[in-house]
Parts: structure tokens; sequence; C-alpha cells
């Protein structure tokens, strides 16, 4: 039969608190389970407690782990228990209760909680170091000490969200993540921060990781400066992955606008045109180019000849070539003029050829001679020595030289150009090569062609 203290442990209606000989008695009952029902009440003196908390039954040191009033030399006592669970209860209490302290608390409190906190951060159970990241992630003054060990471990799960939502990370934090430990798990969390700053936005967009960058574009709150979007637009043409956000993206400048009406897909074009934000000159200057993309499905461009462009077309192509050449001493040509250039139905054949003559540094004849030959090889070698990435040799062998679809040379794997850098080499040489000869014949008054050595 139960006694009446036990009776009166067990109904636990807290009408009549137990005194401190009853509490001890209790705390050496034989049976665990009265043990741990003493463990579990709100009213049993702070000594009591810290004694059940080394109690050989682990039911019993849970309800100690669990209780809220269980003392703090109690809690640094749990966050060594063998028993996972235990470290779990506690880990899910005292990441709850450390930032309440209020800042009259005694300091020998706050450093014995902020101790098993800093133990629980450490904990070798990666659930135990995440219930500790899900509850401090975003508590602006939880320790600065703990909060560096989360965002810094190994497990993403922990890790991620600290580095997405916790305040007590500065930039200088972020870039060494950044810096020392650049997975697409941790950049893209960085990239998902509410006012995220220039600085790590910089740094988020020179890692060269395409998902991270496509959540950061994503990210409204982020501070992204000008030259850094025009930077990623200029490799955008073929990471269909960032088209969207990009053209979502709020405060997009005039030009920015423009050139991602060249490549992006119908319905994208749509959405930039209906953005409220484009002052009356910029919207027009959209409208014209999706104008042009209209125009161009269908026409010549998709099967003619650059000698299609007239009579004269070395001429024109001559010319188009001295424009860039003084367009690349006032500032630096790269992938998005040869997307510009290809965009325009009268021109864009022509002009996209200068550009790549002047980016590869080689005579625009040599360069024509390939396009006019559909040589896919000679594309892909041009493209190679202008600079460009290999996805971007796949557009200009469809449409530039029109090369039949099956007759592409897309990129390896791995992402690299599909010959060997011997073989492109030898490529550009040879249509130089020819082209010198062709220039001669036609008394061209253009420097001879830039070999390749």
């Amino acid at each position: 039969m139960m006694t009446p203290l036990l009776q009166r442990l067990m109904a636990d209606t807290g009408e009549t608190p137990l005194t401190y000989e009853e509490a001890r008695s209790l705390a050496r009952h034989d049976d665990a389970d009265v043990r741990a029902a003493l463990a579990r009440r709100a009213d049993t003196m702070p000594e009591v407690l810290y004694f059940l908390a080394e109690d050989p039954d682990p039911a019993v040191r849970r309800a100690i782990a669990d209780n809220r009033a269980t003392p703090c030399q109690a809690n640094l006592l749990l966050s060594d228990d063998e028993d996972p669970e235990v470290r779990l209860l506690l880990a899910q209490k005292i990441a709850t209760l450390a930032p309440c302290l209020s800042e009259n608390e005694r300091d020998r409190v706050r450093c014995q909680t902020y101790e098993a906190l800093a133990r629980l951060a450490r904990d070798q159970i990666p659930v135990v170091r995440q219930v500790v990241a899900e509850t401090l992630k975003d508590v602006a003054d939880a320790p600065p000490s703990v909060i560096g060990r989360l965002a810094r471990d190994a497990e993403i799960a922990v890790a991620a969200p600290v580095l997405a939502f916790s305040p007590v990370l500065t930039d200088e934090d972020l870039l060494e993540v950044i810096r020392t430990q650049p997975g697409t798990a941790r950049l893209s969390a960085i990239a998902g921060r509410a006012g995220l700053a220039f600085p790590v936005a910089d740094a988020l967009a020179a890692c060269d990781d395409v998902e991270a960058i496509a959540a950061m574009l994503s990210n409204h709150g982020a501070q992204i400066r000008e030259e850094t979007l025009d930077a990623l637009i200029e490799r955008a043409p073929t990471v269909t992955l960032w088209h969207e956000p990009l053209v979502h993206r709020p405060r997009l400048h005039a030009g920015a606008a423009q050139r991602l009406a060249m490549f992006v897909a119908d319905t994208l074009v749509e959405a930039l045109m209906l953005r409220k934000d484009l002052d009356p000159s910029s919207a027009a200057a959209v409208s014209e180019v999706v104008h042009r993309r209209l125009r161009g499905s269908g026409s010549t461009r998709e099967t003619g000849r650059l000698a299609d462009f007239g009579p004269d077309w070395r001429r024109t192509l001559r010319d188009a070539h001295a424009s860039c050449l003084s367009r690349r001493t006032a500032h630096a040509l790269g992938q998005a003029d040869v997307a510009i250039a290809l965009s325009d139905e009268d021109r864009g054949r022509a002009d996209a050829v200068a550009v790549l003559a002047t980016l590869a540094n080689v005579s625009p004849f040599a360069v024509a001679a390939a396009v006019n030959a559909a040589s896919a090889k000679g594309v892909v070698s041009v493209a190679w020595k202008a600079g460009l990435s290999p996805e971007f040799a796949m557009i200009l062998q469809r449409q530039l030289a029109h090369v039949p679809p099956d007759e592409i040379l897309a990129p390896t794997d791995d992402g690299r150009f599909p010959l060997s850098e011997e073989e492109m080499l030898w490529q550009v040489e040879m249509f130089c090569d020819a082209e010198s000869e062709t220039d001669a014949h036609h008394g061209a008054a253009l420097p001879r062609p830039v070999h390749v050595r």
C-alpha cells in the first residue's frame, strides 16, 4: 500500500509542498519511479534536485534535465551526462532559458548556464547541437562564442539555422565561413540572410557557386552592388537558374533590364515589361529589345550567311571591328556584349563576329571564316580564345554559325571545353592563316591576323 507521503508525491497537486526531510527521504527511495516523480516537481528543493542529478537511473536524470527548477550547477553537471537523451532534454531546456537571463542575474549563474550551453554546443550527438542551434538562431543576446561554434559546425543541420538567421554573427564571421567552408548548403544559408551586406554579397558572387548565387539573387533584402549585379548578368545567359531571380530583383537599373531582355525566356521578358520601377526611357529600351527578338524569329538570321548582309560585307565587318577596338579602350568587353550583338536583327552577326575577334585578339575575317563554314570546332576554339564559357560556345554554334543540332559540340561532363587546348590553338591558327591569304587577294587594309603560338 502507498503511504500518505507517496500519495502526495504522485498526486503532485502542489497544495502541500514537501518538507526538506520528506524530499530527502524520497530522494533515497529504492523505487526509481518515486525518485523520478520527485525529480519532476517544480517545488523540490534545489539541493535535492542537484543530488538527483547524479542518480544511477537515467529516467531520474532525464526528469532533472527537463525540470526548469533544476539549479544551474546541476545543469552543468548534466551537460556531460553519458545518456544522450539526458543531454538532449537539457539542451531543449537550457537553450530556452539562457537568453532569458536578465542583467540582474548573478554573474555566477550566467557563467554556469553559458558554460553548460557551450558544452552542449560541442556535444558529440549532432541532434543535441541542432537543438541548441534551432533555439538560439534568432536570439539577439545569445553567447557569441556558442553561436560562433555552431556556425562553423561540421553538420550542416547544425550550422545552417545559425548562418541563416543569427543576428549575433558579424560580417567578418560570415566572410570567414565563406572563405574556409565554401559548401553550397552553407553559402546558400548565408545568401538567404535578411539585410545581407555588400561585402558578404560580393564574396558570395566571387565564390562561383551557382545555387548560392541564385539564393542571393532571390533574397530581396540582399544588398548587391550594381557592378556585382552587372558581372552576374554577364555570366547569366547560360545560367538559367539565375534568370527568374534576376528579372525580379528590386531596384533593377535600366541597363540591367535591357540586357536581361535579350536572353531570358519569353515569360520572364513579359515580367520585365510589367515592372513598375522602370522609368519611361528604360521601359522603351526593354520594349525595343523585345520587338527585335520577335522580328528576329524566323528571319534570315536563322539561315543566312554573313555575306548575305550585302555586297560590301567585308567593309561592314572591318568597321564593326574598328568600333569594338575603340570601345575596348573605354570599357571591358565580355560575353554579354556578344549576346547583345546577337539580339540585333540587322547587324547582329557582323557585330557578334567583331566582338569575338576583339576578345580573341584575332582578325575578324578569321572568325567570319569559322562562322561561314559552320565549323563547330572553329567556333568553339574562337570562344575559348575569347575567354567565353563552354556553355556560351554552344549558343554561338547554334545562333551565330547555325551548326546543325547533331553536330554541336557540348561541354564535357565536368563543364570543360570539348576540345584540348592544343587542338583549339590549331583551329584558331588555321582560320587565321586561311584569312590572311584571303585578305591579300582582296587588298584589305586590315592588320595581319594575330597568330596564336
